[in-house]
């Protein structure tokens, strides 16, 4: 019989509580509390983390395993090797429901200890509504019930300016830490808390904005009794994830000792600015991803791993990324180069099965956010339109056809994206250069008429017909 996984059968550190965390999903568990435990493990960090729960939900608690699961991190290391570490993470003390537990949620705020506020809510839960209420319990809204934990706090410690925390959300929109702030002072408005909370929060609190990056897979439902017989005992909040992450904050240089970075070797980066590290994720990450769904969608693959297998659609990734978008970014050459090594070696993780067809959900709208920008500033500054560009753009036509050489091709979209390809189904036969100069002039969709840029009608309607006529492979393969 398996061991449970809980302190009688695995002793652990109990750290003082240092961490308030929103959120006790996948993500935050493979991200930062694994991060947490291995700061407590190598330095002096000692920071326990209290999970908050932020929704109403009946799902078992972290308490039941004292806080305890293992991080199985997978993929290729820095020598190209498929690798697999498990880590025992010790890291959460315990999980609070602020639905159930909501006097207990505020006695967390009068704790002296407590330095930091993490959170991943979903892109979603940072948001405003008036219909919060000071006297809920609690408000809906996520940014709601942070200023209530706050005014608890600023009210406990009679409003000290060292009793302030540190901000860090992990919720995937832009400048995540000067939203939420935006949004607390707004509730502190509309709540009517005083200017002297109103100055404590700008004043005595640090609000920083994040850059997160890591696949996180979950529960490994398929090996979970493999994993379990290895490990030698059962575990219901098992998580798995990649082996590559990224975890840039936007924030005071002091960070960096704070977080004991001089003293630990992990991939964290205190920036004043994280909008060149989202331009080359987008573009370098995102970007490789919705160029290579056509391209090697239309040449029978079906997977990122199937995609990176096959040489010419792998070399095709790689010249697009180091010819054409890299030169493109504000970042030294050497550090996206790196990036881009790295990216490719997370599209080759043996252990992550990403279909293309799910990753084509959107793709003009991703077209438009994680590879236009790219295409207009080399167009301008070359003089001629990047051909691996315009290679996925005219696959991206081709693709949004719904067919192609008697192949059924699935659609998701926006409706009206959808129904205006399908009106243009005829031209695809009959008159190809007309269907490009269509979508070309979707102004409402790019934002302007890329028509107007020399070259590129004819640079995509060329390679839309030689796709059709010569297939996609035999026609990238010929690109130097």
């Amino acid at each position: 019989m398996q061991r449970s996984l809980n302190r009688q059968n695995f002793p652990r550190t109990r750290y003082p509580e240092k961490i308030i965390q929103f959120g006790e999903g996948n993500f935050l568990r493979a991200f930062i509390d694994w991060m947490v435990d291995i700061l407590n493990d190598k330095t002096d960090f000692n920071s326990g983390i209290t999970v908050i729960r932020p929704i109403d939900s009946s799902q078992p608690k972290l308490d039941e395993q004292d806080g305890l699961y293992t991080a199985v991190i997978r993929g290729i290391n820095q020598q190209g090797l498929p690798v697999s570490e498990p880590r025992l993470v010790s890291s959460v003390n315990r999980e609070i429901s602020v639905y159930n537990e909501f006097d207990d949620y505020l006695t967390c705020a009068e704790n002296p200890e407590l330095e930091w506020v993490f959170s991943n809510t979903t892109e979603a839960g940072i948001s405003y509504s008036a219909e919060d209420c000071y006297d809920d319990r609690p408000p809906v809204t996520f940014p709601a019930k942070l200023t209530r934990f706050l005014h608890h706090r600023f009210m406990h410690f009679n409003g000290a300016s060292d009793k302030g925390l540190i901000l860090v959300p992990c919720e995937l929109i832009d400048y995540n830490g000067e939203k939420l702030k935006e949004y607390i002072l707004a509730y502190a408005r509309l709540w009517q808390l005083g200017d002297e909370f109103i100055a404590w929060i700008t004043d005595s609190n640090t609000f920083c904005s994040t850059l997160v990056d890591r696949i996180v897979t979950g529960y490994p439902q398929a090996e979970i009794k493999q994993l379990e017989q290895d490990f030698g005992y059962s575990d219901r909040f098992m998580v798995t994830a990649e082996y590559f992450y990224l975890f840039v904050i936007q924030g005071p240089q002091w960070l960096n000792e704070k977080l004991k970075l001089d003293r630990v070797d992990l991939n964290i980066h205190i920036v004043d600015d994280i909008k060149p590290y989202k331009e080359r994720k987008v573009s370098i990450l995102n970007g490789a991803h919705t160029a290579m769904v056509p391209v090697a969608y239309l040449a029978g693959l079906r997977t990122i791993g199937e995609s990176m297998a096959d040489p010419v659609i792998s070399s095709f990734v790689s010249r697009l990324l180091n010819q054409e978008v890299i030169p493109t970014l504000s970042l030294d050459p050497s550090e996206l180069e790196q990036f881009a090594k790295d990216v490719i070696s997370r599209f080759n993780n043996p252990y992550i099965r990403h279909e293309l067809q799910a990753i084509s959900l959107n793709s003009l709208t991703k077209f438009k956010t994680r590879l236009l920008p790219q295409l207009l500033t080399y167009s301008q500054r070359f003089g001629k339109p990047p051909v691996h560009m315009v290679s996925a753009l005219a696959a991206l036509i081709l693709f949004y056809r719904g067919e192609f050489q008697g192949m059924a091709i699935p659609l998701s979209d926006d409706r009206h994206l959808l129904e205006r390809f399908e009106s243009w189904v005829p031209l695809y036969d009959t008159d190809p250069k007309k269907l490009v100069n269509n979508v070309l002039a979707m102004a409402d969709l790019w934002e302007c008429d890329l028509n107007q840029i020399d070259g590129l009608a004819d640079a995509v309607c060329e390679l839309l017909l030689r796709f059709s006529e010569q297939g996609i492979k035999s026609t990238i393969a010929q690109f130097e």
